[in-house]
């Protein structure tokens, strides 16, 4: 790196003064460029009375901008150290803040927000234009016609694009992630000559033929992000909401130990260690503070996210935009705890957001409410605390997103809690936010899949006199070997030979032949190939199942109506009030393995998709095939599967057909409440669904809430020790 990158990625943000010394827009924006908040300044253009006043606004912080950087450039030139560096990052800065707005209108924030493409061309062939003026400013000179570098420009979009690579940069999971992707193929496609357009011109291309953009432009379907960091990007492409948890917490740690101290990423927020800074009882005894430790450490990655997601929060009144945080896991069955916990985080957004609006909504309507958090908790379905902790949140206007839900049941139940809740709200008064039922469709898969896994071994085991020698073959050809040696019981070694890990999918050779070599369930390994591949693809349907019977419960066409009028009575609501309760509630697809389970559960109302970066990059090139048509998925999430499918997962399949009628199926009190809604045969949606006292020892309930747990203590403990070290440096 040389002396003029290091200049500029090693400058952090300045400090803004309070209240802003702004007179008017263009100089307000100008004046967050200057002191380093970038992408603060481009976001302030993100607002509807800016409509109509885009291009003249721009216009005028064009004119500002250009003075300063030829300024910038003429002090460079024979000036001492100090006012050099001062002239790059003032060049370097006008740079980032032109092409961040371009940025912003590239993406599907422009219609969010409400510009008219008109508006925003004009606009951005005047952003464009600047640009290419400033690159050729700095390649050429103030006083000679030389040819030179734009070594600034190329430092910024280096730092843009080093940015989006950082997305699973620390936690690689193949395919790896789209955003980073992305950036690997702009910055190929990069002119050295013209850096600057032909950066504009590939990310316009990047962001408007994505699948994702295409998607949210058409109205089919909306999109999250199942991830902490790269959001910026996947803004532009039209995602409108993220969730995090322990275990992504610490992954954006991973991806970006600045955070830890030293952090210069979204505008206002600090590391780790200027947060902790607030808690000095920490120092003395970190031990004893380490929950709160682990809830700051959660609101360092979180607070981010609330910045890049706040003008589409603002602009959608909190229809978009939206931050769903996971309560602490090991606390998940106190209503009383988990409400302090929620009530606490919501408290400290509040208080940072009121800041951030300061400068974000300078100058805009005083009617718009600042500091209003665009959070929703995670709920933990894991007991029947859920529901009451879900009703009361709700009730407060503090939106919900309830999390380790697999069955139709859960979510049923869940719903109702969310309509409850929101309506004692909405009666006061208290505005509602986008609020998300989550569907964990692919754990519900691998734990269906596990179980099956685990019977067909062990029938085939039944066949064997030395079980352990076969199943330590087994487990060396499946890649288990060390993974079992480190188990005790013969249980838990084959738990851990069945575990997704090693048995996904459950197809494999080795598993192949051994059931085939011990005749489960055919000696003749044609038919064993026969059985797995169909078993497992049917496997791969019960998520999606589970996630298009909930949907078509809540808000198929002929059932929605009927929940408002349902609204209406039961809660004494007008049907203004009884509409806003249900328009902010979404089904929530998640944990998600294959493109199927996105692309066959599309819904244009009440569905938000939240995706792995992983997963993103299988969509993308899944929507690059020859053979893909867009078309074939629209509101595919009312299209019916195979009522093959369906007959095998609940009568084929002896071993499974119970557990998939748990997930599948609702309880009888479920269906007198359809009934009470007028809801078309409630019957046939079954009644052997969990019972509330039953969540908690569902697999799938036991499998999540211990992984969730582990990674949330190796969180924690994470940062009592950086605590620990700073204590020890002091």
């Amino acid at each position: 790196m040389n002396h003029l990158e290091e200049v500029i990625s090693s400058a952090s943000p300045e400090e803004l003064e309070f209240p802003a010394p702004s007179t008017d827009h263009s100089g307000h924006i100008v004046y967050l460029a200057l002191k380093g908040h970038t992408k603060l300044a481009a976001d302030h253009l993100l607002h509807t009375e800016m409509i109509g006043h885009l291009e003249e606004t721009v216009g005028n912080i064009i004119r500002q901008l250009n003075l300063i950087f030829n300024r910038a450039l003429l002090e460079r030139a024979g000036e001492s150290e100090l006012k050099e560096e001062r002239s790059i990052l003032a060049c370097a800065r006008v740079y980032e803040a032109l092409a961040q707005m371009a940025l912003d209108l590239f993406g599907l924030e422009r219609k969010i927000v409400g510009f008219s493409e008109g508006e925003v061309e004009r606009t951005l062939t005047k952003i464009t234009r600047a640009l290419k003026d400033f690159e050729n400013l700095e390649r050429n000179g103030v006083h000679s016609g030389g040819s030179e570098e734009a070594l600034i420009a190329k430092a910024v979009l280096n730092g843009i694009l080093s940015e989006m690579k950082k997305v699973m940069h620390g936690y690689y999971r193949a395919p790896g992630s789209m955003v980073a992707h992305v950036a690997e193929e702009i910055e190929k496609g990069m002119d050295k000559g013209n850096i600057m357009e032909s950066f504009l011109n590939l990310a316009k291309e990047q962001i408007r033929e994505n699948i994702y953009y295409k998607i949210g432009e058409a109205g089919m379907c909306k999109f999250g992000n199942d991830y902490a960091i790269g959001l910026r990007w996947l803004r532009h492409l039209g995602f409108v909401q993220v969730s995090t948890n322990p275990s992504l917490a610490a992954i954006a740690y991973d991806d970006d130990p600045s955070q830890w101290e030293g952090y210069r990423g979204e505008n206002l927020c600090s590391d780790f260690r200027t947060m902790s800074k607030e808690d000095l009882e920490w120092f003395e005894n970190p031990e004893a503070y380490g929950d709160q430790m682990a809830a700051k450490g959660t609101e360092v990655s979180v607070w981010p996210n609330l910045a890049v997601f706040r003008p589409i929060a603002v602009a959608s009144n909190m229809y978009h935009g939206m931050i769903s945080l996971q309560l602490n896991p090991n606390v998940a069955d106190s209503f009383e705890v988990s409400l302090r916990d929620a009530v606490k985080i919501y408290t400290d957004a509040e208080e940072f957001l009121r800041k951030y609006d300061q400068y974000l909504l300078w100058g805009y309507s005083e009617n718009v409410e600042r500091g209003r958090p665009n959070i929703v908790f995670k709920v933990a379905g894991s007991s029947p605390a859920a529901i009451d902790i879900t009703k009361k949140l709700e009730s407060l206007g503090i939106g919900t997103n309830n999390t380790v839900t697999f069955t139709v049941s859960q979510e049923v139940r869940l719903i109702l809690a969310k309509m409850e809740g929101r309506a004692e709200a909405v009666k006061k008064g208290i505005p509602l936010t986008t609020v998300y039922e989550t569907n964990m469709g692919g754990r519900l898969d691998d734990h269906i899949r596990e179980e099956q896994a685990e019977d067909l071994l062990k029938k085939a085991l039944e066949k064997v006199d030395d079980k352990e020698e076969a199943l330590s073959r087994l487990a060396e050809q499946l890649g288990a070997r060390d993974a079992v040696k480190e188990k005790t019981s013969l249980e838990n070694k084959i738990r851990t030979v069945c575990s997704r890990r090693f048995l996904r999918p459950l197809n494999k050779e080795p598993l192949i032949n051994f059931l085939a070599k011990n005749g489960v369930p055919s000696s003749s390994k044609e038919d064993v190939t026969e059985y797995l591949a169909t078993l497992e693809s049917d496997i791969e349907y019960c998520g999606i199942l589970v996630t298009k019977r909930v949907y078509e419960i809540f808000f198929s066409p002929e059932n929605r109506p009927k929940w408002i009028a349902y609204l209406q009575s039961k809660y004494g609501l007008t049907k203004e009030q009884a509409e806003e309760v249900m328009r902010g509630i979404d089904v929530l697809p998640a944990s998600k393995r294959k493109p199927k389970e996105t692309l066959l559960t599309l819904g244009d109302l009440h569905m938000t998709h939240t995706e792995f970066p992983n997963h993103q990059m299988n969509i993308l090139m899944t929507s690059r095939k020859s053979s893909f048509n867009i078309k074939e998925y629209k509101a595919s999430v009312l299209k019916e599967i195979s009522p093959e499918i369906v007959r095998r997962l609940t009568e084929k399949w002896s071993d499974i057909k119970d557990l998939f009628a748990e997930s599948y199926e609702l309880t009888p009190s479920q269906q007198e409440v359809l009934k009470d809604a007028r809801i078309a045969n409630p019957e046939k949606y079954g009644s052997r669904g969990l019972q509330p006292s039953e969540w908690s020892a569902f697999g799938a309930t036991v499998k999540t809430m211990n992984e969730f747990s582990r990674s949330y203590e190796q969180f924690k403990k994470r940062c009592i020790e950086f605590i620990r070290k700073v204590s020890e440096e002091k």
